[in-house]
């Protein structure tokens, strides 16, 4: 793999927990041809993905790439920058893929409508020996516990959590831009920072509800980490929820986000564990490796 860790590299502008490659396109290029690679996947559409797209596309490389992350939504968020100069931006990077993954059906008619091509599905797996259920005792706060897990930035609108009128303890797992002015602004939420590990599992068993408030995930893979872990979700109706949750009676999904938070508590824990069992990883692996036929 061709990796940021391989590179140079400085903080993402308004987002240094993000680091950007510093590479020369001849690096780069130079390092997919030592590995006479059968197959090649450009993962994301950042500095490294640029590189690695102009050297295939100069040499007739085939190569798929993925779309996990609604950038024009997260760049709109920030600094209201219009979709569609950089939906332009990203169908120029992903035109001449062989296979654009995605994680969902909602999301690929989404791209579908904005002029992307050659799309095919690429679920996610759970780890569902890490997130499972665990004693509910390692968080002493009052119940019920909603929890939040993810980065804390404009585009993850977790403001509309730390904002609802619920029961008991609101806690907040992750870090991000915006935590210093969502600490400050409630003094009455948990925020517990970045977890990983077991400590993250543990913080994932230990809640009554998990509350996704963003609304521009291409899948949110943090609600099968609940899920897993015999957690119940409430989320909006929107992409990634809608394809994860909806009618599967694990969560409820709902523009007054508190009442989905409300109703979630009293979904039982082995019915949320037991549908997370159906994401495995070893389904994620075939579906990937069956669009690489593009290469045959």
């Amino acid at each position: 793999m061709i990796t940021p860790d391989r590179f140079a590299t400085v903080p993402c502008p308004t987002y240094p927990e993000i680091r950007l490659s510093l590479c020369r396109p001849g690096r780069v290029g130079a390092m997919i041809d030592a590995h006479q690679p059968s197959a090649i996947h450009i993962a994301t559409e950042g500095p490294l993905g640029v590189m690695a797209r102009r050297h295939c596309v100069r040499q007739g490389y085939p190569f798929t790439t993925a779309y996990h992350t609604r950038f024009p939504e997260y760049i709109h968020a920030r600094w209201r920058f219009p979709l569609a100069i950089s939906y332009a931006a990203l169908r120029w990077f992903h035109r001449p893929s062989s296979a654009v993954m995605v994680a969902t059906d909602t999301i690929a008619e989404a791209i579908k409508a904005r002029g992307f091509g050659n799309i095919r599905r690429w679920t996610r797996g759970v780890d569902t020996d890490l997130f499972r259920p665990r004693p509910k005792d390692f968080l002493p706060h009052p119940r019920p516990i909603s929890l939040y897990v993810g980065r804390l930035a404009p585009e993850k609108s977790v403001e509309d959590f730390l904002a609802l009128d619920l029961p008991g303890t609101k806690v907040v797992v992750g870090d991000g831009p915006q935590r210093a002015a969502l600490e400050s602004a409630h003094p009455d939420v948990v925020f517990a920072g970045a977890k990983q590990g077991e400590e993250l599992a543990s913080h994932y068993a230990a809640a009554d509800v998990f509350v996704f408030p963003s609304r521009t995930d291409t899948f949110g893979l943090v609600l099968l980490e609940a899920l897993a872990s015999g957690v119940p979700v409430a989320a909006y109706p929107v992409p990634g929820p809608l394809d994860v949750i909806d009618g599967s009676g694990v969560g409820f999904l709902d523009e007054d986000l508190g009442k989905a938070a409300r109703q979630a508590l009293a979904i039982p824990a082995d019915r949320c564990r037991d549908y997370a069992l159906t994401f495995s990883w070893d389904t994620s692996v075939r579906q990937f490796l069956d669009n690489l036929r593009c290469f045959r």
